[in-house]
């Protein structure tokens, strides 16, 4: 059985060179709205930090979610789909960053080239709420290095979509492997689900679409 958070998105054929040569510049108003800051935090350290935005909306719904759930047992159904909403325009604007899909991404609902498909839990183990953030201590740590590979492979086809106008397919495969890892366990502490994700990058009913070839 797929897991309860899918995420499926097509390999383009082919890019717009200058779109993705100036992708970070124009990445910079969806940058903002998600609340994610480049550079140091004012304390010597640097790297990504998060500050205002859909982000923090995010945080503050799964922190809502936390306690309605420990005492009531389920998430309220309005609140969830709020959640939803924008923890699916989170995703989109990461695929969008990461090269995974070309066209701009809306702002809000919309479609996307990204399906990213959520079945919330119903019922919850409030044990397992209780601990959400330890039990996916496990995830964080690999996510970490996978990520850092991630960012890597995502400057490489960087530069092979400037002279080639594609993006490697295996290296495509990858990065959204490392996407759909990153969904899946960010659906998991944001309280969306309460399965726990599996340690895979791939999954049988979410894998990467391919263009179809004549």
């Amino acid at each position: 059985m797929a897991y309860p958070v899918t995420y499926s998105i097509q390999r383009p054929e082919r890019y717009n060179r200058w779109t993705v040569g100036f992708r970070l510049i124009l990445a910079i108003p969806l940058v903002l709205l998600l609340g994610t800051q480049f550079g140091g935090n004012g304390r010597g350290s640097s790297g990504f930090n998060t500050g205002g935005g859909i982000t923090s909306l995010l945080v503050l719904l799964a922190l809502y979610a936390w306690f309605t759930i420990l005492f009531t047992g389920r998430f309220p159904v309005s609140m969830r789909n709020t959640e939803i909403l924008l923890f699916r325009w989170s995703q989109n604007i990461s695929a969008y960053f990461l090269l995974l899909a070309a066209p701009y991404p809306p702002f809000g609902e919309g479609e996307y080239a990204l399906r990213l498909e959520v079945t919330p839990a119903e019922q919850y183990n409030r044990w397992t709420v209780g601990f959400r953030l330890i039990l996916a201590i496990p995830h964080f740590i690999v996510l970490i290095f996978l990520g850092i590979a991630a960012a890597v492979v995502t400057l490489i086809a960087w530069f092979a979509i400037l002279f080639t106008g594609q993006y490697p397919e295996s290296m495509y495969g990858f990065v959204v492997g490392v996407a759909r890892w990153g969904a899946r366990v960010t659906g998991y502490v944001y309280l969306l689900v309460d399965e726990y994700p599996p340690f895979s990058l791939s999954d049988e009913e979410s894998a990467p679409i391919q263009p179809q070839t004549a």
